[in-house]
């Protein structure tokens, strides 16, 4: 059976209210809504294409202390403004128990950007990280399961750090974020 998200729809922030509402972060994450430009002109024309489909909505978990909520929403914000479709921003600590369904790895990580039908039926999600990011972390966590062992602070520092250089020193993600996001509507 499908979850339904449906009781959440009309809980959560525009996006500008999000933005607005920051009380960390909110200058790096203008910033990066600002830096946003489309690298590949059919990405643009498909999420313009969007805009005549009014059966999908999005909910996306986040927090401003974030820097993933910082790298990556504002290329989603763009991504779904072209699109038109609906968006809201529900804060991490104030849905915790929506968050528990959306585990990564068994942890709770956000961004989670979840795409709904209008009766709340989920369609599929993205998030927390590109792929490509995504999967530092995920071996990282194969390897070291035990969070409480002497050496584990070192080395996820050691990870965050190859995760930073993975997103790259500019906006390179964010034609990945885009195309991923793409691939994933493209399903339903």
């Amino acid at each position: 059976m499908k979850q339904n998200v449906a009781g959440k729809f009309g809980q959560g922030l525009s996006p500008r209210q999000f933005v607005e509402g920051m009380t960390r972060n909110q200058q790096a994450f203008e910033a990066w809504y600002e830096k946003f430009s489309w690298e590949d002109e059919d990405d643009k024309q498909y999420f313009e294409s969007l805009n005549h489909r009014d059966d999908i909505r999005v909910l996306i978990l986040a927090a401003d202390w974030c820097g993933d909520v910082v790298r990556n929403v504002p290329v989603v914000f763009r991504a779904l403004e072209t699109a038109g479709i609906k968006t809201e921003v529900l804060i991490l600590e104030d849905n915790q128990e929506l968050m528990d369904d959306f585990l990564t790895m068994g942890g709770r990580a956000v961004p989670i950007v979840i795409f709904a039908d209008t009766g709340g039926y989920v369609l599929g999600h993205w998030g927390p990280r590109p792929e490509h990011v995504q999967s530092l972390m995920n071996a990282f966590k194969q390897e070291n399961p035990d969070r409480e062992a002497p050496d584990y602070e070192p080395k996820i520092a050691e990870v965050r750090k190859a995760m930073g250089q993975a997103y790259g020193e500019g906006t390179e993600s964010h034609a990945v974020i885009v195309k991923e996001l793409r691939s994933l509507i493209s399903e339903f």
